[in-house]
């Protein structure tokens, strides 16, 4: 049974860090483009206004969104079966319901980022909350 179990998220003041963690479990990792969409907290309605905002491809061809571009850093440790999100200089807009998530293959990584509806494996989800 595929599981993905997001961590790390919390409270954090403007500015600030946090490293978000996701450990995958019941399919192999190595073999599976992954990424971490997100949804406003705000957004009352599951799905929608969701975000990819980073994605990474086995053969680690990386994308990010604009909106975290230069402030956000993906990795993923396939021996740990972990994926993570570095996210830096944090801003209130970033506040929302991260997301981890995988897919067996897509073109590229932005094109898994942008079809994130279509993704094979979700996580539950870890809230981050960036207070002004």
């Amino acid at each position: 049974q595929p599981q993905l179990v997001a961590s790390g998220g919390g409270l954090v003041q403007a500015g600030g860090s946090l490293k978000l963690s996701c450990l995958v479990s019941g399919f192999t990792l190595a073999h599976y483009d992954i990424g971490w969409v997100r949804q406003p907290s705000n957004e009352e309605i599951p799905g929608r206004n969701r975000e990819g905002i980073s994605c990474m491809r086995q053969n680690n061809d990386t994308y990010y969104a604009d909106s975290v571009k230069g402030r956000f850093i993906i990795s993923r440790d396939n021996a740990k079966n972990m994926v993570y999100l570095q996210m830096n200089n944090l801003a209130p807009e970033d506040t929302a319901v991260y997301y981890c998530a995988a897919v067996i293959y897509s073109n590229t990584a932005q094109l898994m980022c942008s079809m994130h509806y279509a993704l094979d494996y979700w996580g539950e989800g870890t809230l981050v909350t960036v207070s002004s």
